[in-house]
């Protein structure tokens, strides 16, 4: 196996690994994530639940998909998801900026994964691998 497979299961391990544990944390309506929600506007206990549920399901799904067949637009929407729940911990509060900085693997890893399949030339090679 050369160093470009090797480099892309480890990836692909990371980032299922950390979709994995933040999708449980979200079938299990983790309440300290409640409050990104109260800060984009999104109130009401179970609707938070009801949105963490499929945050949840949605997260996982990614993880297996990226072990079994790592799709580029599944990966862009990690990065971005990644990126967006890092940045939102630090404006939101109590949280300081270096939660931010220390979630940078979150977008990353993903981001590398991306990149190192190739960033798609045609829009159908963003859905194959």
């Amino acid at each position: 196996m050369n160093n470009t497979k090797i480099i892309g299961w480890v990836l692909r391990i990371a980032v299922a690994g950390e979709f994995i544990g933040h999708g449980v944390f979200a079938l299990q309506g983790k309440e300290g994530w409640f409050k990104y929600f109260y800060a984009v506007g999104i109130s009401g206990d179970e609707t938070i639940k009801t949105l963490l549920l499929l945050v949840g399901i949605m997260d996982v799904a990614l993880a297996i998909l990226v072990l079994i067949r790592p799709v580029r637009i599944a990966l862009l929407w990690m990065a971005v998801w990644g990126l967006w729940t890092a940045m939102i911990r630090w404006p939101v509060g109590p949280d300081p900026v270096w939660d931010f900085f220390e979630r940078w693997a979150n977008w990353g890893a993903p981001l590398s994964l991306l990149l190192l399949l190739g960033w798609p030339k045609t829009f159908k090679e963003w859905f194959v691998k």
